[in-house]
């Protein structure tokens, strides 16, 4: 198996890990109140949605040779474009929409811990 394809496969698994944190996480803040439940969303839509973002971004230029020295514009480009979407997610979340923060936080800083944790769970049981 090529290196690119398997980095395709775990970014997936990570996003779907993602994925079912957030939609978890928010189904429990829903036991307590439907807001809470939609903060909780909302917090993990911040996070995961501009990773989402960043893995097409990265997966559409894989496949073009890029100029030496481009990999890391590239790279660095699109993280300062995932911190700035996750940014304006939050304000929205916050500012237009009124989400209660305590769940926002604690599901984007979910989502974010599983970012870290989930590739090398993975890498450790293949």
């Amino acid at each position: 198996m090529s290196v690119s394809l398997y980095s395709v496969k775990l970014a997936r698994a990570v996003l779907i890990i993602q994925l079912v944190t957030f939609v978890t996480i928010g189904a429990l803040f829903t036991l307590k109140e439907v807001t809470w439940g939609a903060s909780a969303i909302a917090g993990g839509v911040a996070a995961w949605l501009p990773n989402v973002l960043f893995m097409f971004l990265a997966w559409r230029l894989q496949d073009q040779t890029p100029a030496k020295g481009r990999v890391a514009w590239s790279f660095a480009l699109g993280e300062v474009l995932k911190v700035f979407t996750t940014v304006i997610f939050l304000a929205v979340a916050l500012g237009v929409f009124g989400a209660v923060f305590w769940p926002l936080a604690i599901t984007w800083l979910s989502v974010l811990v599983v970012q870290i944790v989930a590739p090398a769970v993975i890498n450790n049981k293949g």
